[in-house]
């Protein structure tokens, strides 16, 4: 693979790892402009939560990132290409657990009773 294409390809990579990341933030900002001072602990978890996926998905975002650009850069060598492919897994694990977390968050308010 040239210079060039390998170029390209890791340009292309990171652009669409920080839009894919940069709407998904959008979407959490704009859930998170109605962080109030919590009065219950249902409002505690809720804010905690928001929090949570927030970090979660730029951490995502950056494993997507990284991993794209090791498995471009690998050359073919298997233990690079392994090396990337888990690290795309590992990005695809922390966006499933950031969409999961109002499910989760729901069974957290059922144990403590809230």
């Amino acid at each position: 693979m040239s210079s060039r294409l390998k170029l390209a390809l890791i340009a292309m990579i990171v652009v669409a790892a920080i839009g894919l990341g940069t709407l998904l933030e959008v979407g959490i900002a704009r859930s998170a402009t109605t962080l109030a001072v919590p009065a219950t602990l249902n409002q505690v978890v809720d804010n905690l939560r928001k929090v949570i996926v927030g970090l979660l998905v730029a951490l995502a975002t950056l494993f997507l990132t990284v991993g794209g650009v090791r498995y471009i850069l690998a050359g073919g060598d298997p233990g690079e290409v392994e090396a990337a492919k888990k690290t795309l897994r590992y990005a695809a694990l922390g966006y499933g657990i950031a969409a999961l977390a109002p499910l989760l968050v729901n069974i957290l308010k059922s144990i403590v009773g809230a």
